[in-house]
């Protein structure tokens, strides 16, 4: 699906360059339903939109970890249907997590480069208020990870201050989070043998990861809700 406030506006031949892919390659993800059909508009022209260019980069950031196409389609079989573009990046950002670095030092055209738009002054410092990027003299030490979710997240008016304190509030807690499922997890694998230990422990890190994410998301739209039913019921002051 596409957000409320972005039509599909592209074409198959667009979605795939922007993407970096070959249409080829976009009509074989969508007869395996990796993709989601595109809108159907004038003369039968498939649209597509922010939706199937996120799915695309995920796509290829599970590839980029390794995966199969087999255990991709896993993957996103298990996502939630009505994730937006703004979450399939959240999940891209955690998928990039797992590697073990992810963080490179590009000049400014190659940093507009990979946020796919120019950056100005102030889109940049925000990027900096989310440590998406760190300046270095005249270079930038970029999250490679991070970047595309920062992007997205230049198109909400929020304020640095505010950036930058849920940022702290995340950190604190997924910390906690991670802990916890750390010793968990530790706990139950621990009468394993080394080896197998090992093993399972990388097998299981991506599907707790995709757990507790799914649960954060749908939380947080049970906050979003609750919060917007009082704040209607208060009405205006």
């Amino acid at each position: 699906m596409t957000s409320d406030t972005e039509e599909p506006v592209l074409t198959v031949d667009a979605l795939a360059a922007r993407a970096g892919v070959t249409v080829r390659t976009v009509r074989f993800y969508s007869s395996r339903g990796l993709l989601p059909p595109p809108v159907i508009g004038p003369r039968r022209v498939g649209h597509y939109g922010p939706e199937h260019l996120s799915r695309l980069a995920l796509i290829e950031e599970l590839q980029h970890q390794g995966m199969t196409l087999a255990a991709i389609e896993r993957y996103l079989g298990r996502l939630p249907a009505d994730l937006d573009a703004r979450d399939l990046a959240l999940h891209r950002a955690v998928v990039a997590s797992w590697s073990p670095v992810t963080v490179e030092t590009v000049e400014r055209p190659e940093l507009e480069r990979r946020a796919g738009r120019p950056l100005d002054d102030g889109e940049v410092e925000r990027l900096a208020a989310m440590e998406v990027v760190v300046r270095d003299g005249e270079a930038f030490r970029v999250d490679a990870g991070l970047l595309p979710l920062g992007v997205r997240l230049l198109d909400v008016p929020l304020a640095p201050e505010t950036v930058r304190a849920a940022r702290t509030v995340l950190l604190d807690h997924a910390r906690a989070a991670a802990h916890a499922l750390a010793r968990l997890l530790g706990d139950a694998v621990s009468e394993r043998a080394p080896q197998e230990a090992r093993s399972l422990s990388a097998h299981l890190q991506p599907l707790v990861v995709q757990a507790l994410l799914t649960t954060f998301q749908r939380s947080l739209q049970e906050e979003v809700r609750e919060w917007w039913g009082e704040a209607e019921e208060a009405g205006p002051s």
